[in-house]
């Protein structure tokens, strides 16, 4: 295959260590190998390595020549990594008596092709490289794929990334083999979920798993119409206001890589109650901010469908959804709400120095104890509100007028 011939992806020269450090025999196989030759390129290298023997024992050398990061994954089946600033390398003892044995336990034949660095040799038992040209995902074994289900979920995540199609008769396996899927740990389904999530060519292929039964187990209420309807209102929002190409592509913490976008399609796939959604999500092991995103998006989503809000309701919308505001814009524009209907409020929100979407506070609750002669107390907290919501409608903008509309406020109980 001419596909196969071209190996100058995966030239040693372009990686961060020596190969005169890897003993013989050391196979390179799994997404490296494929993607080289797909002639897919990455900044950040992911390599893993099969040997027949002492596989531990080389990533521990390899990080000790390099001072670099070193971990055992998995003693037992002798799995170790090596950290580099920008590498990742998995050493694994080769699973059965040859490389053939462990290329046969693999998931897909794209991802069943081995490379010898030393010998520059591809090997490809499974004809990995047929499909690779052809561009499909063929199982290995209907056994493969029973013994590990998160692989029926992996198939479309990966045909979404690579822009594959699923072999037919792969794709029957997948659709019997789907109860399954609950036997797969929960953060597994959860990291699959998430590039399916996370980009618009995982949206036809989310569906597909939704219709081939590997969704309904996580999420029995599961509309993945609505993802697609989020795909195309993103076209229509980011229009209007390019900044949002910002915010909605922004993690929802530093900690947690899943996006504001991610939030409003995963809320089309939870029960719409915000309580049922929750333990929903709890069971998938998400964070705590995503699962906050994901309920105070599905509470708040009537008021942006329903009436007009009053200044008044418009400051306590924007109070409880803070940076929630974008993925409950998106979701409601989805759904039905039209774009004229979100703009005043988009407006507010994308304007930093707004009185209502972003209050700059006149006074504080110590101005406000000082001038007026109060103790702390929740009286404190009822002027700062009112406070805030008289500065939302235009009635006071100094300090001086905060304390002559608070005193007055005291002087009338």
């Amino acid at each position: 295959m001419a596909m196969c011939r071209n190996l100058s992806r995966l030239s040693p020269e372009k990686w961060c260590f020596s190969l005169e450090l890897l003993p013989q025999p050391i196979y390179l196989v799994g997404g490296a190998v494929r993607d080289a030759l797909l002639g897919r390129s990455a900044e950040y290298l992911d390599l893993d390595f099969v040997l027949p023997a002492n596989a531990i024992a080389t990533a521990r050398s390899l990080a000790h020549h390099y001072k670099a990061g070193f971990v055992i994954l998995d003693a037992e089946r002798q799995i170790a990594r090596v950290v580099f600033p920008q590498a990742t390398v998995d050493f694994a003892l080769q699973e059965g008596s040859s490389l053939e044995t462990d290329l046969q336990r693999r998931d897909f034949t794209v991802n069943a092709i081995a490379y010898n660095p030393h010998t520059q040799e591809i090997i490809d038992p499974l004809h990995g490289c047929i499909d690779l040209q052809q561009q499909r995902l063929r199982m290995v074994s209907l056994q493969n794929l029973q013994d590990d289900p998160l692989r029926l979920l992996r198939a479309y995540r990966q045909a979404a990334q690579l822009g594959f199609t699923i072999e037919s008769d792969t794709h029957l396996a997948i659709r019997n083999l789907a109860p399954h899927i609950k036997h797969v740990a929960a953060e597994r389904v959860r990291v699959e979920l998430g590039y399916l999530l996370a980009h618009s060519q995982g949206t036809p292929w989310l569906k597909s798993a939704a219709e081939d039964g590997l969704i309904e187990y996580w999420f029995p209420n599961a509309n993945v119409e609505d993802v697609a309807a989020v795909d195309i209102a993103v076209v229509k929002l980011t229009k209007n206001w390019s900044q949002l190409n910002i915010e909605l592509f922004q993690s929802v913490r530093d900690t947690v890589k899943t996006t504001w976008l991610s939030i409003a399609k995963l809320a089309c796939l939870v029960t719409p109650q915000p309580e049922t959604a929750e333990a929903e999500l709890v069971q998938l092991t998400y964070s705590r901010a995503e699962i906050r995103g994901v309920t105070t998006l599905l509470k708040l989503l009537p008021q942006l469908q329903t009436h007009p809000m009053s200044v008044r309701e418009q400051y306590f919308f924007f109070q409880e959804a803070g940076r929630v505001f974008p993925a409950i814009a998106l979701l409601a524009v989805a759904k039905g709400t039209t774009v004229d209907a979100i703009a005043p409020l988009m407006t507010r929100y994308l304007n930093p120095n707004d009185p209502v979407a972003h209050p700059t506070p006149l006074v504080t609750g110590k101005d406000l104890m000082q001038a007026l002669k109060i103790k702390p107390s929740p009286l404190v907290g009822k002027l700062l509100t009112a406070i805030a919501l008289a500065q939302a409608e235009g009635k006071i903008t100094t300090f001086d007028e905060a304390l002559e509309f608070a005193a007055a406020i005291l002087d009338n109980q």
